[in-house]
């Protein structure tokens, strides 16, 4: 190898080490030490040190104490890349992707009002399925997506929790503390699952998707009937749903909040 093709792929080597480095960061595990972050990428101690060492310098890593996490000029970054950047042009094909692995409908929510709004869907190629639509419109007080809207913007989950709340089905919580309870649960966890709150004999999982500021943008959500989806199958599907939310949120350049 001559000296001008060394020093050409050098670089590249470097590029790749620090790509691993940061991936080793997750809405999971948003802070790590420098062991775990060598743990995670197999990359030799001493060159974890010395390249969070330079990344903390540039403002790529911030380090508080023994914790490192990634720096808010990232973020910075991230926006301006993402300023133009149309919100249903990342969401539909992961959306596609969720349906395909699961065979059951999957959907992206917003929240517009007291409301949630469906804004994309990936519909289930079976003969049985949920009634769900483009623009269909849904009380914030039933069902795992509006569990997941509430969980973090708490102006709004205070907004619906001082109004009345709607009762669509035997299932459906209409009472104040119940729905605080479940909405703050929903927080701890990262997910909700629901059955039977807005259709009887139906289930949903829903996962949040943030923009930049950490604010929450929707809820992605995978619905069907509760006969092929029971809990214990909502709950194997968990890792997968997250993973493509946090996809959708990387994309769009947001970041978990604190």
């Amino acid at each position: 190898m001559s000296q001008e093709t060394g020093s050409k792929q050098q670089p590249l080597l470097v590029l790749g080490k620090i790509t691993e480095i940061l991936d080793a960061f997750s809405f999971d595990r948003p802070s790590l030490t420098l062991g775990e972050i060598q743990q995670s990428t197999g990359i030799p101690t001493s060159t974890v040190q010395r390249l969070v060492t330079n990344l903390v310098a540039q403002g790529f890593l911030d380090r508080a104490g023994d914790r490192i996490r990634i720096g808010v000029r990232m973020a910075y970054w991230a926006a301006t890349a993402t300023k133009d950047l149309d919100v249903l042009s990342i969401v539909n094909p992961v959306l596609k992707e969720v349906r395909d692995l699961t065979g059951e409908t999957a959907c992206f929510f917003r929240p517009e009002q007291n409301y949630r709004v469906c804004v994309a869907i990936a519909e289930t190629k079976h003969a049985l399925r949920r009634d769900m639509y483009v623009g269909k419109v849904i009380p914030l007080n039933v069902g795992s997506a509006s569990r997941v809207l509430l969980a973090y913007d708490s102006a709004l989950a205070n907004r619906i929790l001082s109004g009345t709340l709607e009762q669509m089905t035997a299932e459906s919580i209409t009472q104040k503390d119940t729905l605080r309870a479940a909405v703050d649960r929903a927080r701890a966890d990262g997910y909700a699952i629901t059955t039977g709150e807005r259709e009887t004999g139906a289930s949903g999982l829903s996962a949040p998707v943030f923009d930049s500021a950490a604010d929450i943008i929707g809820a992605v959500t995978i619905s069907g009937p509760t006969l092929r989806m029971p809990l214990s199958q909502c709950e194997e599907w968990v890792d997968l749903l997250v993973s493509h939310a946090e996809q959708i949120t990387r994309t769009l350049g947001g970041r978990y909040p604190a």
